[in-house]
C-alpha cells in the first residue's frame, strides 16, 4: 500500500511564498508520475501540475510561471514550490500518485493553503 504524505502548508500573505513536500512511504515513487491537485471551498478539485519519473513536469494555466514541482526520487519525496501566491490560490493541496486510473490511485491526506490580501 502506497502512503503520501503531505506537509509544509500555512498562512502567507500575498505575494508570498510556500514550498509544500509530499513523502512517499514506497520506491514506487520512482517509476511513478507524480502529481499536486487543490481544492478550494465550494469549487471542484483541479490539477496543479504533474512531474514523470524522467521529471517533465505540465502545469494548469493558473500556477504557470509561478509554481514550481520537483522530486527527488531518492528521499521518495515531491515538491511544490508556490511562489508569488495569490488569494485564489488559498485551497486544500493533496499530492497524488498512480495515474494509471482517473482520478489517481492514490492521495495524501492534504495540507491548507491559505493566502491572506
Amino acid at each position: 500500500q502506497v502512503q503520501l504524505v503531505e506537509s509544509g502548508g500555512g498562512l502567507v500573505q500575498a505575494g508570498g511564498s510556500l514550498r509544500l513536500s509530499c513523502a512517499a512511504s514506497r520506491s514506487i515513487f520512482s517509476i511513478n508520475t507524480m502529481g499536486w491537485y487543490r481544492q478550494a471551498p465550494g469549487k471542484q478539485r483541479e490539477l496543479v501540475g504533474r512531474i514523470t519519473s524522467g521529471g517533465i513536469t505540465t502545469y494548469a494555466d493558473s500556477v504557470k510561471g509561478r509554481f514550481t514541482i520537483s522530486r527527488d526520487n531518492a528521499k521518495n519525496t515531491m515538491y511544490l514550490q508556490m511562489d508569488s501566491l495569490k488569494p485564489e490560490d488559498t485551497a486544500v493541496y493533496y499530492c497524488a500518485t498512480g495515474f494509471w486510473l482517473d482520478p489517481p490511485r492514490y492521495w495524501g491526506q492534504g495540507t491548507q493553503v491559505t493566502v491572506s490580501s
